[in-house]
């Protein structure tokens, strides 16, 4: 019974088929926010969705040079990890899947979704991909150094406020903010909170630190060579991965925020919805509005940033937890 229940998470909530459809909102959202900004008239919200059906009904096209399965196997890979997370992260007090160290769990399928990108653009054996594949490569050592760092600042001032070691459930963050408050207002943590927004636009991967795909310069990098449904699938990871990230950055900073009356599922259903509003609110101003009013960094000008302001506050914080401040 316990493992049908795992199923029915990955599958329709909050797994693959609720993800979906709040990704491919957000990402039409995201779509008819930057048109504005831009004084265009923009897609239609649900533009996203009408996209990804497209997709699956057109031809799908491998290279003959490319390595077909790890070209099939990338996509693929991508979706069933970034799908997987929401059931790690609490709304509220309700966990989908429990775990003393799933805060580890989260960090590795936060990353192979990029990896998957990599080996997909390994595998298609085009000279755009490795341009992209490169570019990937340098995003990834950017911004995951303060990533970690600002994850670690989370656990191991959990960890103080419940009395114990460095924590790595999530779970028990929930729980530590239940006590103290929100960590986003707590001063110690305010740095950490500041450097994850930072960090959002190059771990979804839009501008300005598209490096990878830059439509314009390499048709698109690592994708240049998909086509039909196995692009979608990338598109589908993208999409969830911006409600995904924005998830976690709820979860770990405003985990207090939520409602808790008697009825688990009333609970559930009201907690869904703020989580819901809150994702689409941090899309709006770290996403929309920065993709729509700066121009793309360079790949050298995104990693010096990211080793300096996120790196430097993500450390600011892990001095102040230290201290107890």
């Amino acid at each position: 019974m316990e493992y049908l229940k795992i199923i029915l998470y990955i599958l329709v909530f909050p797994g693959i088929i609720f993800s979906s459809l709040i990704g491919f909102f957000i990402s039409g959202l995201d779509r008819k926010i930057v048109a504005k900004m831009q004084r265009r008239r923009g897609p239609k919200i649900s533009q996203s969705f009408y996209d990804f059906i497209k997709l699956l009904g057109k031809d799908t096209i491998i290279p003959s040079s490319a390595n077909r399965k790890l070209f099939i196997i990338a996509p693929v890979i991508a979706v069933v990890s970034i799908v997987i997370i929401p059931l790690f992260i609490p709304l509220g007090k309700y966990t989908f899947i429990k775990s003393t160290a799933d805060v580890v769990v989260l960090i590795y399928l936060l990353i192979i979704p990029s990896l998957a990108l990599i080996i997909g653009a390994m595998a298609s054996a085009s000279p755009f991909a490795s341009i992209g594949l490169s570019r990937e490569v340098v995003s990834i050592i950017g911004y995951e150094l303060p990533l970690i760092i600002i994850i670690i600042d989370v656990c191991k001032k959990a960890g103080k406020i419940l009395g114990t070691e460095t924590i790595y459930s999530m779970e028990l963050i929930e729980k530590a903010q239940a006590i103290e408050g929100n960590f986003m207002f707590s001063l110690a943590l305010l740095p950490a909170a500041i450097a994850f927004l930072m960090i959002l636009p190059a771990k979804v991967g839009v501008a300005p630190f598209d490096v990878a795909e830059a439509e314009t310069e390499i048709c698109e990098g690592p994708l240049v060579e998909y086509s039909g449904i196995y692009l979608s699938l990338f598109k589908l990871s993208h999409s969830i991965k911006s409600y995904v990230m924005a998830m976690l950055f709820v979860a770990l900073f405003l985990g207090n925020i939520f409602v808790e009356f008697g009825s688990t599922s009333i609970n559930l259903i009201i907690n869904t919805v703020i989580m819901i509003a809150l994702s689409t609110l941090i899309t709006i101003v770290c996403l929309s509005i920065v993709r729509g009013s700066m121009g793309r960094y360079k790949a050298h000008q995104m990693f010096k940033f990211y080793w300096t302001i996120p790196t430097i506050l993500s450390v600011i914080s892990y001095f102040l937890v230290s201290m107890n401040i």
